[in-house]
């Protein structure tokens, strides 16, 4: 990551929530395609946009990585 990207993540988080939910929904814009074929469709988009709004509200339930991990290598 370059020191301008660490500086621009760094002022987004002193967005609001809603403020960070939609930058990060025009960077997603900017990179993808506006063909509806494209890997991310309309319901796709906002299904992620429901999720990231949840993770920062804080009502997601959220998983350790390593527990989750953990729990997939077990079961296979």
């Amino acid at each position: 990551m370059t020191p301008k990207l660490a500086d621009y993540i760094e002022a987004g988080k002193q967005l609001s929530a809603d403020e960070r939910i939609e930058a990060a929904h025009q960077l997603l814009l900017s990179v993808q395609p506006d063909d509806e074929s494209a890997p991310v469709g309309v319901e796709w988009e906002t299904e992620l946009l429901r999720r990231a709004k949840e993770a920062v509200d804080g009502s997601a339930v959220l998983h350790d990585v390593d527990e989750s991990h953990a729990h997939i290598r077990a079961e296979l």
